[in-house]
């Protein structure tokens, strides 16, 4: 499908603002805000047209213009930890802008945002202040001092040893879920075991419910006819003995 006019304009515009996050820009400097808030508008009426892009390109320009904003807020923020910590959660484009663009531009602003707040906060930390270009060239001609060195040193230490305990808390984070999940699945499997078991324990119960309801059918019909022929025996001895007096005393009459 084609690209409409509204999405021309959007990925022109993105691309210049692209272009103006790689640059070193002055805090007075409001284009690139105002930039933004203009390519939020557009993306806004792209979704809204029934041609629309596809929903992962869609995506994309959302990922793209997200990213622009945050590093508006992150740049807005006092001090460079604050700013290093707001960058590190910014998530950059993933594909190129343009055709002209080997990686994406996103990526690369996001790697110099990276790299700059890094450096400040180096600077920061070793309590230094910006110079200019003559005399940055002059001290790597000259190399740093003793004590710089040191510093620089044992702030690389620091650092690394930030990173190695980062790295050593994702390990254990990473074992703790593993072994939650192995838990979960355990448990998972013993109940299913569980309801395998009450299954075939109800079937049995049932199965012999239906035998003892039979049985007891049968016993009540074989007492049934127990009492009819015991009654039967009865009447007939009853009736052998009824006889049996009329005979006796037809046959011994009175004595006088």
């Amino acid at each position: 499908m084609a690209a409409t006019r509204l999405e021309l304009n959007l990925m022109r515009l993105l691309s210049r603002c692209e272009a103006l996050a790689a640059e070193r820009r002055d805090p007075e400097e409001w284009r690139l805000e105002k930039y933004v808030a203009a390519l939020e508008d557009m993306l806004r009426e792209l979704k809204k047209q029934s041609s629309k892009p596809a929903p992962e390109l869609l995506n994309e320009y959302s990922r793209k213009v997200d990213f622009l904003k945050g590093l508006l807020e992150a740049e807005k923020l006092s001090s460079s930890t604050e700013k290093a910590l707001a960058n590190q959660f910014l998530a950059p484009g993933r594909t190129p802008t343009t055709t002209k663009e080997r990686t994406p531009a996103t990526k690369t602003v996001h790697l110099q945002t990276k790299a700059r707040c890094t450096g400040k906060m180096r600077s920061e930390l070793l309590g230094t202040v910006c110079f200019d270009s003559e005399e940055l060239n002059i001290r790597k001609r000259k190399g740093l001092t003793s004590d710089e060195k040191q510093s620089a040193v044992e702030l690389d230490a620091v650092l690394q040893h930030h990173q190695d305990m980062q790295e050593k808390l994702a390990e254990e984070m990473l074992s703790l879920a593993r072994s939650l999940k192995n838990n979960t699945l355990a448990a998972q499997n013993v109940i299913k075991q569980d309801n395998q078991t009450l299954s075939h324990s109800l079937r049995m119960a049932d199965q012999n419910f239906e035998k003892l309801k039979d049985e007891s059918d049968r016993l009540e019909q074989h007492a049934k006819k127990s009492v009819n022929w015991l009654l039967w025996i009865m009447l007939i001895v009853v009736c052998f003995i009824f006889i049996s007096m009329i005979l006796f005393i037809r046959i011994f009459p009175k004595l006088k």
